[in-house]
Order: structure tokens, then C-alpha cells, then sequence
């Protein structure tokens, strides 16, 4: 059996605060990864976006520049991307959401073949929630999965921990232990 091309994970740090419960958590998890398994991990408030403009029946994007193109050579450099936000209003945070009004512009620029590109490739996501039920992170899972689905991604799920106040996610037993295996192949 031919050996597998390396996995190489992008992590994207969708918090507004550093060192989140998210964020905990996702390093938790990526501890678990076998050794020498690339990593890039890119806070997208130290990456800020142009403001997207639909321009889909204008014409054609141009090439993305700065950060924006920083984000591009990233994203279709890896294998598996996870997204790491808290649960913002029953959806991914604001700087997240952002990054993913993008990808609408990357699939439309000239040469880039974003969609053909992501295809194949495992989405996933980390995220933290302060309130007592679970199920208030379904539609931000339902989002991801579907954008997974659109552009014919592996969606590998969610890594879903119990935490308010910043470390209180490392009590939560459950997320941790899930932690341990949420990065296996798909």
C-alpha cells in the first residue's frame, strides 16, 4: 500500500480574544495529532479582510492581495482545515463568518479553481458555548457542514466544549476526552 501524502491542518482562530476556550480546546485536540503532522495556525484578526463586495454578476474577482492572499495560499495548502470560533449567536464569530464570505469571491477569481481545489479536502470545527444545551451550536455545524458539502469537502464535525469565562473549557471531561481522537483521518 502506497503511503498517504502528508496531512497538512490549518487552524483558524475565529475569536475576538486570545487564548479562548476554543482555542484551548483546538490546541487540546491538535496535542493528539501524530508527531511531525504540519500545523499553521492564523488568527484572523491578525489577518483582517477587505470588506467583501458580491461582485458574482459584475464579472470576475481580481486576485486577492495582502492578507487576503495570505488566507488563500493557507486554505488551499492544507488537507484540513478547522475552523475554532465560540458559538457567537448560534453561529460562528464575526471574523470567521468573514473569512467564509471570501470564499465566494476566491471561487470566482480567474485561474484560482478554488472549488475544484477544496474538493476532497475535511473541514472541521472547534467551538465553545456558554449556555446549557448543546444543540444551541447545531445551526453553526449545519453551517459549516453544508459549505463543506457545497464544495464537495469531507465535513469531519464538530469539537464542542462547555466553557464561559476563558479556561473553563479544561473542566469540561467530556470535550477533552473527545479532544484525544477529533483529529483522526476521517
Amino acid at each position: 500500500m502506497a503511503d498517504q501524502a502528508p496531512r497538512r491542518f490549518l487552524f483558524l482562530l475565529g475569536s475576538t480574544r486570545s487564548g479562548g476556550n476554543a482555542e484551548l480546546l483546538a490546541r487540546r485536540a491538535a496535542e493528539h495529532l501524530p508527531a511531525g503532522t504540519q500545523q499553521q495556525w492564523l488568527t484572523l484578526t491578525d489577518l483582517p479582510l477587505p470588506a467583501f463586495a458580491d461582485q458574482r454578476h459584475d464579472g470576475s474577482y481580481p486576485p486577492p492581495t495582502g492578507h487576503a492572499r495570505t488566507l488563500l495560499d493557507a486554505t488551499l495548502d492544507a488537507t484540513d482545515l478547522v475552523i475554532v470560533s465560540p458559538l457567537y449567536w448560534y453561529s460562528v464569530s464575526t471574523p470567521v463568518k468573514h473569512y467564509l464570505d471570501h470564499w465566494s469571491g476566491w471561487m470566482r477569481v480567474p485561474g484560482t479553481d478554488f472549488k475544484a481545489r477544496m474538493a476532497g479536502r475535511t473541514l472541521r470545527a472547534v467551538s465553545a458555548y456558554a449556555g446549557t444545551d448543546p444543540a444551541d451550536a447545531d445551526p453553526l455545524a449545519g453551517m459549516l457542514r453544508r459549505s463543506a458539502d457545497y464544495l464537495s469537502m469531507r465535513w469531519g464535525g464538530l469539537l464542542l466544549g462547555s466553557g464561559s469565562r476563558p479556561g473553563d473549557v479544561l473542566a469540561d471531561e467530556d470535550a477533552l476526552l473527545a479532544a484525544k481522537s477529533f483529529l483522526a483521518a476521517p
